[in-house]
């Protein structure tokens, strides 16, 4: 799958490109919170504010409800409330938390056309959940197809991502240069992760 990329002074994006051998809502594993512990060094306040840092470079203000979703999955954690969605959802929540750098996962069959990543134009908007909020996209890192903007590191298109019926997916980690070798990886332990559900390469 194509993908192509703006010039961004930051970005350092990785993808994967994954089938599953069943639908989402039929794979079982083991609990990737707790097999990913550990996984990486850990990160802290200094590697938040590269990663926000990441998401201003086009004008974007994360902070509020458009953290970025690492920040987010940190918060869960401290909570004790860690999300459950599907296994694949799951794991790449783990990778998450423990990598520090925020990851889309969209469907891929549900991807339209040409893919590209950019920073989404002022007054951009997409729908991020079932209950039709949507979330400003102006200045923001974005994934888009030929309907528009469907996935970021704040929050995903509701019309792309994945539900119980996913067998394909594509993954996308938003590594920044100034944080070197970070995305690659958080890229390498969730591949491992996803080949413990039995995907393969798409």
């Amino acid at each position: 799958m194509s993908i192509s990329v703006d010039p961004h002074p930051l970005l350092d994006l990785v993808t994967l490109e994954v089938r599953f051998p069943k639908p989402l809502a039929a794979l079982t594993g083991e609990d990737p919170y707790v097999a990913l512990q550990g996984a990486l060094p850990p990160w802290g306040d200094a590697e938040k504010e590269l990663v926000r840092a990441l998401l201003r470079a086009g004008g974007f203000k994360p902070s509020g409800r458009s953290k970025p979703c690492s920040e987010y999955m940190r918060a869960a954690a401290e909570r004790g409330e860690l999300p459950r969605v599907n296994a694949g959802v799951d794991v790449v929540n783990a990778a998450v938390l423990v990598g520090g750098l925020p990851i889309s996962i969209v469907d891929a069959a549900k991807l339209q056309g040409a893919l590209r990543v950019g920073v989404a134009e002022a007054g951009a908007t997409y729908v991020f959940n079932r209950g039709g909020q949507e979330i400003s996209l102006g200045g923001l890192l974005c994934l888009f197809d030929a309907e528009g903007p469907c996935a970021n590191a704040v929050k995903d298109a509701q019309r792309t991502k994945t539900d119980d019926d996913t067998t394909e997916a594509l993954i996308l980690i938003w590594g920044s240069r100034a944080w070197p070798g970070r995305a690659a990886a958080v890229g390498e332990t969730l591949q491992r992760a996803l080949e413990g559900l039995g995907a393969t390469p798409r």
